[in-house]
Protein backbone atom coordinates (compact mmCIF):
# COMPACT_ATOMS: atom_id res chain seq x y z
CA UNK A 1 0.00 0.00 0.00
CA UNK A 2 1.52 3.57 -0.90
CA UNK A 3 2.19 6.22 1.39
CA UNK A 4 -0.79 8.40 -0.20
CA UNK A 5 -3.23 5.47 0.24
CA UNK A 6 -1.93 4.04 3.93
CA UNK A 7 -2.80 8.39 4.58
CA UNK A 8 -5.99 8.41 3.37
CA UNK A 9 -7.32 5.76 5.21
CA UNK A 10 -5.38 7.05 8.57
CA UNK A 11 -8.24 8.66 9.88
CA UNK A 12 -10.75 5.36 9.14
CA UNK A 13 -7.77 3.56 11.67
CA UNK A 14 -7.75 6.49 14.24
CA UNK A 15 -11.49 6.08 14.37
CA UNK A 16 -11.36 1.89 14.85
CA UNK A 17 -7.99 2.76 17.36
CA UNK A 18 -10.65 5.34 19.39
CA UNK A 19 -13.39 2.41 19.29
CA UNK A 20 -11.01 0.10 20.86
CA UNK A 21 -10.41 2.82 23.94
CA UNK A 22 -14.80 2.49 24.22
CA UNK A 23 -14.65 5.87 22.44
CA UNK A 24 -16.99 6.26 19.48
CA UNK A 25 -16.07 8.91 16.96
CA UNK A 26 -17.33 9.69 13.61
CA UNK A 27 -15.01 10.87 10.71
CA UNK A 28 -14.92 14.57 11.22
CA UNK A 29 -13.79 13.85 15.13
CA UNK A 30 -11.23 10.80 13.58
CA UNK A 31 -10.05 13.26 10.83
CA UNK A 32 -9.43 16.13 13.19
CA UNK A 33 -7.33 13.81 15.88
CA UNK A 34 -5.72 12.41 13.60
CA UNK A 35 -4.40 15.44 11.73
CA UNK A 36 -3.65 17.02 14.80
CA UNK A 37 -1.08 14.17 15.37
CA UNK A 38 0.50 14.33 11.49
CA UNK A 39 0.67 17.53 11.51
CA UNK A 40 1.90 18.22 15.39
CA UNK A 41 -0.60 21.05 15.87
CA UNK A 42 -2.34 20.96 19.65
CA UNK A 43 -6.34 19.91 19.51
CA UNK A 44 -8.46 22.56 21.00
CA UNK A 45 -11.57 20.55 21.22
CA UNK A 46 -15.30 22.91 22.06
CA UNK A 47 -18.55 22.00 22.62
CA UNK A 48 -20.83 22.11 25.42
CA UNK A 49 -20.40 20.23 28.90
CA UNK A 50 -20.86 16.66 28.63
CA UNK A 51 -20.66 15.56 25.28
CA UNK A 52 -17.07 13.35 25.31
CA UNK A 53 -14.40 16.21 24.88
CA UNK A 54 -12.01 15.20 27.86
CA UNK A 55 -12.91 11.43 27.33
CA UNK A 56 -11.65 11.76 23.69
CA UNK A 57 -7.81 13.27 24.65
CA UNK A 58 -8.19 10.40 27.73
CA UNK A 59 -8.98 8.13 24.27
CA UNK A 60 -6.23 8.97 22.70
CA UNK A 61 -3.79 9.14 24.97
CA UNK A 62 -4.52 5.33 25.82
CA UNK A 63 -4.82 4.54 22.00
CA UNK A 64 -1.15 6.33 21.41
CA UNK A 65 0.28 5.04 24.22
CA UNK A 66 1.42 7.86 25.92
CA UNK A 67 1.25 9.00 29.36
CA UNK A 68 -1.41 11.07 30.57
CA UNK A 69 -0.69 14.80 32.15
CA UNK A 70 -3.84 16.74 32.93
CA UNK A 71 -3.90 20.40 33.77
CA UNK A 72 -7.75 21.05 35.33
CA UNK A 73 -8.37 24.73 34.57
CA UNK A 74 -9.83 26.52 36.79
CA UNK A 75 -10.82 30.43 38.18
CA UNK A 76 -7.38 31.68 39.36
CA UNK A 77 -5.19 29.12 38.19
CA UNK A 78 -1.52 30.43 39.04
CA UNK A 79 1.77 29.29 37.44
CA UNK A 80 2.68 27.71 40.81
CA UNK A 81 -0.34 25.40 40.28
CA UNK A 82 0.23 25.26 36.49
CA UNK A 83 3.86 25.08 35.69
CA UNK A 84 5.83 24.46 39.25
CA UNK A 85 6.39 25.11 42.90
CA UNK A 86 9.16 26.20 44.75
CA UNK A 87 10.36 24.28 48.24
CA UNK A 88 10.80 27.43 49.95
CA UNK A 89 10.82 25.10 53.06
CA UNK A 90 12.79 22.48 51.92
CA UNK A 91 15.55 25.07 50.91
CA UNK A 92 15.47 27.03 54.32
CA UNK A 93 15.75 23.51 56.04
CA UNK A 94 18.78 22.50 53.62
CA UNK A 95 20.49 25.60 54.68
CA UNK A 96 20.12 25.18 58.18
CA UNK A 97 21.36 21.90 57.90
CA UNK A 98 24.58 22.75 56.03
CA UNK A 99 25.16 25.90 58.59
CA UNK A 100 28.66 24.85 59.44
CA UNK A 101 29.77 24.11 56.48
CA UNK A 102 28.46 27.44 54.75
CA UNK A 103 30.65 28.72 57.90
CA UNK A 104 33.88 27.01 56.95
CA UNK A 105 33.62 28.01 52.90
CA UNK A 106 33.27 32.07 54.55
CA UNK A 107 36.40 30.96 56.78
CA UNK A 108 39.24 33.86 56.66
CA UNK A 109 37.42 35.66 53.85
CA UNK A 110 38.75 39.15 54.02
CA UNK A 111 35.90 40.78 53.17
CA UNK A 112 32.40 40.83 52.66
CA UNK A 113 32.93 40.41 49.02
CA UNK A 114 35.05 37.36 48.96
CA UNK A 115 32.63 35.96 51.40
CA UNK A 116 29.52 36.48 48.92
CA UNK A 117 31.85 34.86 46.08
CA UNK A 118 32.53 31.99 47.93
CA UNK A 119 28.74 31.54 49.29
CA UNK A 120 27.88 32.22 45.49
CA UNK A 121 29.54 29.23 44.08
CA UNK A 122 27.32 27.15 45.65
CA UNK A 123 24.26 28.48 43.93
CA UNK A 124 23.96 24.93 42.24
CA UNK A 125 23.94 23.61 46.04
CA UNK A 126 21.23 26.25 46.92
CA UNK A 127 19.71 26.13 43.36
CA UNK A 128 18.72 23.14 41.96
CA UNK A 129 16.14 20.92 40.66
CA UNK A 130 15.72 19.11 44.46
CA UNK A 131 13.76 21.91 45.51
CA UNK A 132 11.34 22.14 42.35
CA UNK A 133 8.28 20.52 42.31
CA UNK A 134 6.66 20.28 38.81
CA UNK A 135 3.31 20.60 37.75
CA UNK A 136 1.64 19.38 35.21
CA UNK A 137 3.07 22.00 32.23
CA UNK A 138 6.72 21.22 33.26
CA UNK A 139 5.68 17.55 33.73
CA UNK A 140 5.03 17.25 30.10
CA UNK A 141 7.80 19.73 28.91
CA UNK A 142 10.34 17.13 31.21
CA UNK A 143 8.49 13.92 30.72
CA UNK A 144 11.41 11.67 28.56
CA UNK A 145 8.51 9.06 26.88
CA UNK A 146 5.47 10.23 25.06
CA UNK A 147 3.25 11.67 26.78
CA UNK A 148 -0.19 13.96 26.26
CA UNK A 149 -0.90 17.07 27.47
CA UNK A 150 -4.62 17.52 28.52
CA UNK A 151 -5.36 21.21 29.10
CA UNK A 152 -8.82 20.55 30.62
CA UNK A 153 -11.61 23.42 30.66
CA UNK A 154 -8.97 25.86 29.65
CA UNK A 155 -12.11 29.02 29.50
CA UNK A 156 -11.95 28.87 33.11
CA UNK A 157 -8.42 30.10 33.16
CA UNK A 158 -7.79 34.19 33.11
CA UNK A 159 -7.12 35.50 29.83
CA UNK A 160 -3.55 36.36 31.14
CA UNK A 161 -3.18 32.79 32.00
CA UNK A 162 -3.34 31.79 27.77
CA UNK A 163 -0.15 33.83 27.24
CA UNK A 164 1.71 31.50 29.15
CA UNK A 165 0.09 28.34 27.43
CA UNK A 166 1.40 30.73 24.31
CA UNK A 167 5.12 30.63 25.53
CA UNK A 168 4.66 26.55 25.99
CA UNK A 169 2.95 26.00 23.18
CA UNK A 170 5.07 28.11 20.88
CA UNK A 171 8.42 26.60 22.13
CA UNK A 172 8.15 23.83 24.54
CA UNK A 173 10.14 25.88 26.65
CA UNK A 174 9.46 27.02 30.50
CA UNK A 175 12.06 30.09 32.24
CA UNK A 176 12.89 28.92 35.79
CA UNK A 177 14.39 31.79 37.29
CA UNK A 178 15.69 29.37 39.55
CA UNK A 179 17.26 26.74 37.52
CA UNK A 180 17.44 28.45 34.05
CA UNK A 181 15.45 27.57 30.81
CA UNK A 182 13.88 23.58 30.09
CA UNK A 183 13.25 22.47 27.03
CA UNK A 184 11.19 19.24 25.97
CA UNK A 185 13.47 16.90 24.16
CA UNK A 186 10.46 15.31 23.22
CA UNK A 187 7.38 17.38 22.20
CA UNK A 188 4.05 15.97 24.01
CA UNK A 189 0.73 15.68 22.39
CA UNK A 190 -1.55 18.58 23.02
CA UNK A 191 -5.61 18.47 23.67
CA UNK A 192 -7.29 21.38 25.22
CA UNK A 193 -10.48 21.30 25.51
CA UNK A 194 -13.01 24.66 26.43
CA UNK A 195 -16.91 24.35 27.58
CA UNK A 196 -17.16 28.29 25.61
CA UNK A 197 -18.07 29.72 28.72
CA UNK A 198 -15.54 32.97 27.25
CA UNK A 199 -14.14 33.44 24.03
CA UNK A 200 -10.42 32.62 23.62
CA UNK A 201 -7.89 34.62 21.90
CA UNK A 202 -7.05 34.17 18.42
CA UNK A 203 -3.94 33.94 19.29
CA UNK A 204 -4.31 30.20 21.05
CA UNK A 205 -6.74 29.52 18.05
CA UNK A 206 -4.14 29.97 15.72
CA UNK A 207 -1.66 27.47 17.42
CA UNK A 208 -4.17 24.40 17.17
CA UNK A 209 -6.69 22.62 14.87
CA UNK A 210 -10.23 23.03 16.00
CA UNK A 211 -13.13 20.57 16.56
CA UNK A 212 -16.48 21.20 17.85
CA UNK A 213 -18.22 18.71 19.50
CA UNK A 214 -21.76 18.60 19.92
CA UNK A 215 -24.31 16.36 21.86
CA UNK A 216 -24.52 13.10 19.24
CA UNK A 217 -27.32 12.27 17.30
CA UNK A 218 -29.51 9.58 18.59
CA UNK A 219 -28.02 6.72 15.89
CA UNK A 220 -24.72 7.21 17.34
CA UNK A 221 -25.81 7.93 21.29
CA UNK A 222 -27.17 4.39 20.44
CA UNK A 223 -24.15 3.02 19.17
CA UNK A 224 -21.97 4.66 22.33
CA UNK A 225 -24.34 2.97 24.23
CA UNK A 226 -23.88 -0.66 23.16
CA UNK A 227 -20.47 -0.07 23.02
CA UNK A 228 -20.01 0.97 26.81
CA UNK A 229 -22.89 -1.38 28.12
CA UNK A 230 -22.48 -4.74 26.67
CA UNK A 231 -25.49 -6.96 26.73
CA UNK A 232 -27.62 -3.75 26.24
CA UNK A 233 -30.46 -4.73 23.81
CA UNK A 234 -30.88 -2.63 20.19
CA UNK A 235 -34.12 -2.06 21.03
CA UNK A 236 -33.37 -0.35 24.64
CA UNK A 237 -30.38 1.39 23.61
CA UNK A 238 -32.61 3.30 20.69
CA UNK A 239 -35.02 4.08 22.81
CA UNK A 240 -32.91 5.36 25.81
CA UNK A 241 -31.09 7.28 23.26
CA UNK A 242 -34.59 8.84 21.65
CA UNK A 243 -35.60 9.78 24.86
CA UNK A 244 -32.40 11.74 26.05
CA UNK A 245 -32.71 13.62 22.37
CA UNK A 246 -36.42 14.41 23.20
CA UNK A 247 -34.98 15.37 26.73
CA UNK A 248 -32.07 17.60 25.17
CA UNK A 249 -34.86 19.75 23.57
CA UNK A 250 -36.05 21.47 26.55
CA UNK A 251 -34.83 24.73 28.24
CA UNK A 252 -33.13 22.67 31.22
CA UNK A 253 -30.85 23.81 33.88
CA UNK A 254 -28.44 21.46 32.82
CA UNK A 255 -28.95 18.96 29.71
CA UNK A 256 -27.96 14.83 30.49
CA UNK A 257 -24.31 14.58 29.35
CA UNK A 258 -23.78 10.94 27.35
CA UNK A 259 -22.25 9.60 30.48
CA UNK A 260 -25.19 10.13 32.22
CA UNK A 261 -27.26 8.57 29.66
CA UNK A 262 -24.80 5.55 30.00
CA UNK A 263 -25.35 5.94 33.82
CA UNK A 264 -29.28 5.76 33.22
CA UNK A 265 -29.13 2.91 30.47
CA UNK A 266 -27.09 1.03 33.33
CA UNK A 267 -29.66 1.84 36.06
CA UNK A 268 -32.26 0.66 34.27
CA UNK A 269 -30.62 -2.75 33.62
CA UNK A 270 -29.74 -3.58 37.07
CA UNK A 271 -33.55 -2.47 37.99
CA UNK A 272 -34.36 -5.10 35.75
CA UNK A 273 -35.88 -2.80 32.56
CA UNK A 274 -36.11 -4.31 29.48
CA UNK A 275 -37.99 -1.39 28.08
CA UNK A 276 -38.96 2.53 29.07
CA UNK A 277 -41.85 1.80 31.30
CA UNK A 278 -43.25 4.80 32.04
CA UNK A 279 -43.27 3.99 35.92
CA UNK A 280 -39.44 2.97 35.84
CA UNK A 281 -38.41 5.87 33.67
CA UNK A 282 -39.58 8.09 36.37
CA UNK A 283 -38.12 6.04 39.16
CA UNK A 284 -34.78 6.32 37.35
CA UNK A 285 -34.96 10.19 36.39
CA UNK A 286 -32.82 11.55 39.31
CA UNK A 287 -29.83 9.18 37.82
CA UNK A 288 -30.26 11.18 34.58
CA UNK A 289 -31.15 14.98 35.74
CA UNK A 290 -29.38 17.17 38.29
CA UNK A 291 -32.11 19.30 38.95
CA UNK A 292 -35.43 18.98 40.89
CA UNK A 293 -37.11 21.48 38.59
CA UNK A 294 -35.32 19.87 35.29
CA UNK A 295 -37.00 16.53 36.55
CA UNK A 296 -40.61 18.40 37.61
CA UNK A 297 -40.32 19.93 34.21
CA UNK A 298 -39.62 16.52 32.09
CA UNK A 299 -41.80 14.61 34.19
CA UNK A 300 -45.19 17.25 33.66
CA UNK A 301 -44.52 17.21 30.10
CA UNK A 302 -44.10 13.00 30.01
CA UNK A 303 -41.00 13.27 28.37
CA UNK A 304 -38.37 10.57 28.97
Amino acid sequence: MSTETEAKHAPEAVRRILEGQGYVADTRTATVAYLAGALDRPLLIEGPAGVGKTELGVALAAAEGRELIRLQCYEGLDESKAVYEWAYGKQLLYVELLKDRLEEVTEGATSLAEAARRVGELDDVFFSERFLLPRPLLRAIRCEGPALLLIDEVDKAEPEFEALLLEVLADFALSIPEVGTVKATRRPRVVLTSNDSRELSDALRRRCLHLFLDFPTPEREEEILRSRIPGLEAGLAASIAAHVARIRTLDLRKLPSVAETIEWARALLLLGGDALEPQLVRDTLDVLLKHEEDRDQVVSLKIG
